[in-house]
């Protein structure tokens, strides 16, 4: 519900405060769809759909994410994807264009909104994440091997629901285990028993095989180095456990009550590195450098000769974030933490963003089918 940033600290989330987040979405190659994003509670319920919706579609290429929310709201959202794509009924229904995410309230209950969720978007063809809100202590066992099986059970309930309204619907095994502070009731993340129930989550997805979805999930409040830490705990939790969709992955404060801006940045930086170490070498012969080897003298170095030449500006990982200048360099420019120098990035990157061109006729008639049901009086979270 709330956006945070430097400049203006946190507050509740507008419409902009949505398109901007989309707009970073869209710019960031690592990043592979649009996720959950901030609330713009500026608009009502019953009409926010249709903004955020609309956002997604004109300002990004990148599959949407739809919440369930009743099946009113859930086919106006069909409806405009159709629309958008350029597409009939049949080809929308033929392979997956967007996604939601089913929370169990756990223990063992599927709520009526999230179960028409699933109906709706197995009926349609489209991806339902079904993840059990299983918090060890609180809303599931507090043991993690117990707190894996509830998580278990309830994803298969969902699962199977999927399976019987449409066989062969596309789901993904989702996973949200941890633990709370035993002290506090808060949930807690990038902790030693949430990178446990990520491994254990990982093997029960293959398991049954489906894709699984984790997360890197943090609980503090400020993008910081608890942030910072608590995001690498939960990554690695997923990425070693063999994760397909990591949701959650930049911006995250708070336990997802608070989207930062900065966060957005540095969870980027982060994650392209995650992507660079897991892109497998090339070990061919040039690659080897056995020439460049026998060509520089002992002692010497590898600055100026040929194979360095031929690669240096590609062959190492260039950070957005990080400053790898001296400390008298680094005083110069303004002594800017990690923190401020994100404020700067994704203040340029908004400032420069180009949408992608979303064909003319589909988008007046997209903005002739929001106006419409605006003015039928939108649609009622169920």
């Amino acid at each position: 519900p709330h956006i945070s940033d430097l400049d203006h600290g946190k507050r509740p989330a507008t419409l902009e405060d949505t398109r901007n987040i989309i707009k970073l979405c869209e710019h960031f190659d690592v990043i592979h769809l649009q996720s959950p994003n901030v609330e713009s509670q500026d608009i009502p319920v019953h009409l926010r759909h249709y903004r955020v919706t609309e956002s997604q579609l004109s300002l990004s290429q990148k599959p949407s994410f739809i919440y369930s929310r009743g099946t009113a709201q859930v086919e106006d959202a069909f409806t405009m994807t159709r629309i958008a794509y350029g597409l009939s009924e049949e080809e929308f229904q033929a392979k997956p264009w967007c996604y939601t995410v089913i929370n169990t309230n756990s223990p063992r209950q599927l709520d009526i909104p999230m179960c028409q969720g699933i109906i709706d978007f197995a009926r349609a063809g489209q991806v339902s994440v079904i993840t059990p809100f299983t918090l060890a202590g609180a809303m599931a066992p507090v043991t993690m091997p117990g707190a894996l099986v509830l998580q278990h059970a309830e994803a298969l309930a969902g699962i199977a629901l999927a399976q019987i309204v449409r066989t062969g619907a596309p789901v993904i095994y989702g996973s949200f285990t941890s633990n709370v502070d035993m002290k506090s009731g808060s949930p807690a993340f990038g902790t030693p028993e949430f990178v446990q129930a990520a491994f254990g989550a990982g093997q029960l997805a293959r398991h049954i095989g489906l894709p699984w979805r984790g997360s890197a999930a943090t609980a503090s409040n400020a993008p910081d180095e608890q942030a910072v830490y608590e995001f690498l705990m939960s990554a690695w939790g997923s990425v070693l456990g063999g994760v397909n969709l990591m949701l959650h992955s930049a911006g995250w404060l708070e336990g997802g009550l608070t989207g930062s801006m900065e966060k957005y940045i540095l969870d980027i930086e982060m994650l392209q590195i995650f992507a660079e170490i897991f892109d497998p070498l090339n070990s061919d012969n040039t690659e080897l450098a056995y020439e460049a080897i026998a060509s520089v003298e002992p002692g010497s170095h590898f600055f100026g000769c040929e194979h360095t030449m031929q690669r240096y500006q590609t062959a190492f990982y260039e950070p957005l974030v990080s400053d790898w200048s001296n400390f008298g360099q680094w005083t110069d420019s303004g002594s800017k933490t990690a923190t401020q120098r994100a404020n700067g990035i994704w203040k340029k990157i908004l400032q420069e963003f180009e949408a992608p061109v979303l064909d003319a006729a589909r988008l007046e008639e997209l903005t002739e089918f929001i106006e419409r049901r605006s003015a039928e009086g939108g649609a009622a979270v169920a």
